[in-house]
């Protein structure tokens, strides 16, 4: 019985050792797996074949036998093979089916050994077999077997293992036993034991020594399946402490990739088993850095991660050595840079394209301007043109209709030029409503008029479906003709478009040599107009408005003059359009009003100071303000200011015209309608707008007392001034006959050189009551201004 203890207690060990080997066959790949095959089947072969043959020990049928040598090893190799070919059909596929398949296998291999084992004993009888006995041994060893394998592969655990190892020793056990009672054996002398069979001493030497195998894989199963465990903690442990980290971590041995954190499943989109059985270059498709990691250092590397879909991520990689489960290895930190990168893509297309159009900017124009003077094409008696495109009233657009208007008319302006350019032709948005079309490889001049005239004709049309407004002026340079260099070429478009506007806008011209100088000095005289109120290089002179039936004088009009030092006497309409398009108007205008009403204030007279106020003036949303506070500083009866403002200023924005006028109206201040007759002339301005005169145009004036339609006009606008309740002034009297003519029609009020010729203030001191301010002479303009008619006398 002893011996059979020990058979039961070295089955138990090897189904341990077998059992803990086979999860190792589960959790291996490649040759690693193949090897723990091989061992945990040489384990239960070997386990089995010692139960058998530690058992046969302990029989004792009190007759010699012996051991044939040829199946003792037979059953001994069958038991190693069998029970390895079901080891390996189980671990194939984690199924049901495969489990029971290989448990089935093992069982056979117990029953082929166990047999085999039987037909190697040798003894003086005859054994006999009960067959019913024989097959419940096959069964139970095939089902315990099958039962064993199914729990050491479904639930892996150290309680599985154990019932695992119990249940195929019982299958061993079970078959053998059951299998030895279902033999008897009938003795008989004249059966010889051959003298090459092996004697029980020397067969238990033969079970020695695979029992102490069986020892020696039992202890290495339990050594390695706590190293595993260690292995496995420490590796738990690490890979918690990667996932908590928001990058991609990967751990690789050389070029192996051992772990991955969540965040490099996520990054791919692959599972974790697929990523660690690549190499960690074919991660990054790749990539030849990965060949030299430990020279990275704190260098930043750029990679593609690739994806399960095939697609690249670009990430940033930093390499780390750290000791892994006892091992040196690399660690690389993974970090998505595709927002980084799509900031870069987008702070890069911001410095070369206009956000609003999508057209290059002025960096981008400014460096193919550049390129195409530098290309050698131009050697070739090729040209290349500068097209400059400006919209015509685009400011008009955003102070009537809002700023989201304009935003869209430049998106059709962008949308129409792209559409009419070829391959190599640019259009680029300099800023605001500028535009500039670069054409290269003209063979003549005339490409550029024809680019340019249908671009003038896109714009007519989209006018024409959309019912808009759009306009524009097109000034043409043309390289190397007019230019060698990128600054002038730009210069002289500029002047051309300026050119352009001036002779009526929407239409397009060439740069001419003439036009450099016109433009140079524009731009001389804008810098002027700029200090010329700080040089106190403008004075106002004063012209007397009358009333014409008795000559009595009721006010002055104020009118600049400008004594330039280099230039002498400017005419007003010559610096005023000038100051306008400038800006210098807003210093300028609030010069005049602001000496005007000064002066008028220390008249003792209370006279009126009608003082012209541009369209740029009164949209100026400061207007209102600056006129209330030039009257408090300057002391002077809000009603006897009048500014005139002409009916061209008030349609630009009528609605801010209104508002302004009525502000103006609150103050007191009165307002008059200038140049009547030569703007729009609306009856419906005149009564929309609160307006206190109207004043006929000097045009209208001359020869209307020979000229009967002229008269006709003045004799309608007389009598509208008197069906509306408001004076009429007629300007630019400058005969005796127009002033008889205009009080024959009634008409209350005059102005002109026959009334009285604009002058210094101290000509008119009799009229304002002010003395005039002794030995201080005129000068010649001053003397010139100061000669004035006799006076009108009844």
């Amino acid at each position: 019985m002893r011996l059979v203890a020990l058979a039961a207690l070295i089955c138990a060990i090897a189904s341990f050792a077998a059992v803990n080997l086979l999860q190792h066959v589960t959790r291996s790949t490649g040759a690693m797996g193949t090897l723990w095959l091989a061992v945990s089947a040489i384990s239960t072969g070997f386990g089995i074949w010692a139960t058998h043959f530690i058992a046969m020990l302990a029989f004792s049928p009190d007759m010699p036998t012996g051991y044939n040598s040829e199946l003792t090893a037979l059953s001994l190799a069958a038991a190693v093979i069998l029970t390895g070919l079901g080891m390996w059909v189980a671990t194939l596929h984690d199924d049901i089916e495969y489990y029971m398949v290989g448990g089935a296998l093992i069982g056979g291999g117990i029953a082929a050994m166990h047999f085999t084992g039987m037909a190697a004993f040798e003894v003086q009888g005859r054994l006999e077999w009960n067959t019913l006995m024989a097959a419940v041994s096959v069964l139970s060893g095939v089902v315990l077997a099958g039962g064993a394998i199914y729990v050491a592969l479904r639930r892996r655990s150290a309680p599985a293992t154990l019932c695992s190892a119990g249940l195929l020793t019982l299958a061993i056990c079970a078959h053998h036993f059951i299998a030895m009672g279902s033999v008897a054996i009938t003795p008989d002398s004249s059966i010889e034991i051959p003298t090459a069979s092996i004697e029980p001493t020397a067969l238990a030497f033969a079970v020695a020594a695979v029992s102490l195998a069986i020892l020696v894989l039992s202890g290495a199963a339990v050594w390695v399946d706590l190293r595993l465990r260690q292995t496995r903690l420490e590796a738990d442990r690490m890979h918690g402490l990667a996932n908590a980290a928001v990058e991609g971590l990967i751990v690789c041995d050389g070029h192996r990739i051992v772990s991955i954190n969540d965040s490099v499943v996520k990054l791919t989109g692959m599972d974790g088993q697929t990523i660690e059985a690549m190499a960690l270059p074919r991660l990054f498709q790749a990539t030849d850095a990965f060949d030299a990691m430990s020279d990275w250092g704190d260098r930043m590397q750029e990679a593609e991660l690739k994806t399960a879909d095939g697609s690249g991520i670009p990430v940033e990689l930093i390499a780390r050595e750290i000791d892994y489960c006892g091992k040196p290895h690399t660690v690389v930190a993974v970090r998505d840079i595709r927002e980084r990168k799509k900031a870069e893509a987008d702070i890069l297309h911001l410095a070369h394209f206009d956000p609003l159009t999508g057209l290059p900017n002025r960096r981008s124009f400014s460096a193919k301007l550049d390129m195409e003077i530098a290309s050698p094409v131009h050697c070739n008696r090729k040209q290349m043109a500068l097209l400059l495109i400006d919209l015509d009233r685009f400011k008009e657009v955003n102070d009537l209709f809002g700023h989201g208007a304009g935003d869209a008319m430049l998106q059709t302006v962008a949308h129409s030029i792209s559409g009419l350019l070829r391959q190599g032709q640019m259009v680029a948005r300099l800023g605001g409503d500028e535009f500039a079309v670069i054409l290269p490889n003209l063979t003549d001049s005339a490409a550029a008029g024809r680019v340019a005239e249908s671009i003038l004709r896109s714009l007519r049309e989209e006018n024409r479906t959309s019912a808009g407004e759009i306009s524009a002026s097109i000034g043409i340079a043309l390289f190397p003709r007019d230019a060698q260099d990128s600054a002038t070429l730009t210069s002289h478009a500029d002047t051309a478009l300026y050119r352009a506007k001036a002779d009526g806008k929407d239409t397009c011209r060439f740069f001419e040599t003439a036009m450099g100088a016109e433009a140079r000095d524009r731009r001389l005289m804008e810098v002027e107009l700029r200090h010329a109120v700080a040089r106190n290089e403008f004075r106002l002179v004063y012209q007397p408005q009358k009333e014409i039936s008795g000559g009595k004088v009721l006010g002055f009009e104020a009118l600049i003059r400008w004594e330039q030092p280099q230039r002498g006497n400017v005419s007003p309409a010559t610096f005023i359009p000038i100051a306008e398009e400038s800006g210098a108007i807003i210093q300028i205008g609030e010069w005049v009003l602001a000496t005007a009403c000064a002066e008028a204030a220390s008249w003792p007279n209370p006279l009126t100071i009608a003082v012209n106020v541009s369209a740029v003036q009164l949209h100026n949303p400061n207007f209102t303000g600056m006129v209330h506070e030039t009257l408090l500083r300057s002391g002077l009866a809000p009603g006897r200011l009048e500014l005139e403002i002409t009916e061209t200023a008030l349609v630009k924005d009528m609605q801010r015209a209104l508002a302004t006028l009525r502000q103006i109206k609150a103050l007191g201040v009165r307002v008059a309608m200038d140049d009547f007759g030569t703007g729009y002339s609306s009856l419906s301005n005149l009564r929309a707008f609160p307006f206190d005169k109207i004043k006929i145009d000097g045009s209208f004036i001359k020869s209307v007392d020979r000229n009967g339609q002229i008269a006709a006009i003045v004799r309608a606008v007389l009598g509208l001034g008197r069906g509306l309740g408001l004076p009429v002034l007629a300007e630019g009297v400058e005969t005796l006959d127009e002033l008889k003519f205009l009080d024959a029609e009634a008409c209350q009020i005059g102005q002109g050189y026959f009334l009285g010729r604009p002058g210094p203030i101290g000509g008119f001191a009799k009229i304002t009551g002010k003395k005039a301010i002794k030995g201080k002479p005129l000068t010649p303009l001053e003397e010139d201004d100061a000669l004035q008619p006799d006076l009108l006398t009844a």
